[in-house]
């Protein structure tokens, strides 16, 4: 096999059908949250199953693709909290928002990410990790502002909005927002004006 073989771009059909399985995906995960059947997310993508296999061996591998399709939004949404003019305690704040958004967009999604973070080197872990080190930048500086206790990590942080995020899809009726603000009286160093 020459070189050119094994340095060749997939073929187009192949990176179609990939392309059409995440769209059937992310519209079957939207409806139905994801354990929407793949052998449904198969036929509306119009693949078979294994075909689906073949791009996606585990549902995890393809809820990662979904989800690296909203990391463009995401890293926008960092680059806006950035540049705006506010304090590094607001920007903290609106990230976690943000992030805390995008664990909402599918019923069901808290669960595989938090098996994700005890995973390294899958493709959801991947994504993980890329999450905790933007929520890292936006610590940082509140950190060396004094607002926020010296030994807490972006990864807590992850996991305290996962936490947040899963019980609020156990129970709708407890508002998310008060939720936020009571687990950051645990990060603070002072107590915010709630």
């Amino acid at each position: 096999m020459n070189a050119d073989a094994t340095t060749r771009a997939p073929r187009r059909d192949v990176q179609r059908n990939r392309a059409k399985i995440i769209d059937a995906a992310r519209a079957a995960f939207a409806q139905n949250g994801l354990e929407a059947p793949l052998d449904a997310i198969a036929k509306a993508a119009g693949v078979g199953a294994g075909t689906l296999y073949r791009h996606f061996p585990t549902r995890e591998d393809l809820v990662a693709a979904v989800l690296e399709e909203h990391r463009p939004d995401l890293a926008r949404e960092a680059q806006r909290i950035t540049h705006q003019d506010h304090d590094p305690q607001r920007a903290l704040d609106e990230w976690l928002d943000a992030i805390a958004g995008w664990m909402r967009a599918y019923e069901g999604l808290p669960a595989p990410l938090r098996a994700a973070l005890d995973a390294t080197g899958t493709p959801l872990g991947t994504t993980c990790e890329r999450v905790i080190e933007t929520t890292s930048s936006f610590l940082a500086p509140v950190q060396e502002a004094g607002q926020a206790r010296s030994e807490i990590t972006g990864r807590d942080l992850f996991l305290s909005v996962l936490a947040t995020t899963w019980a609020t899809a156990a129970q709708p009726s407890n508002p998310e927002p008060r939720l936020g603000r009571m687990l950051r009286h645990g990060w603070l160093t002072t107590e915010p004006h709630l």
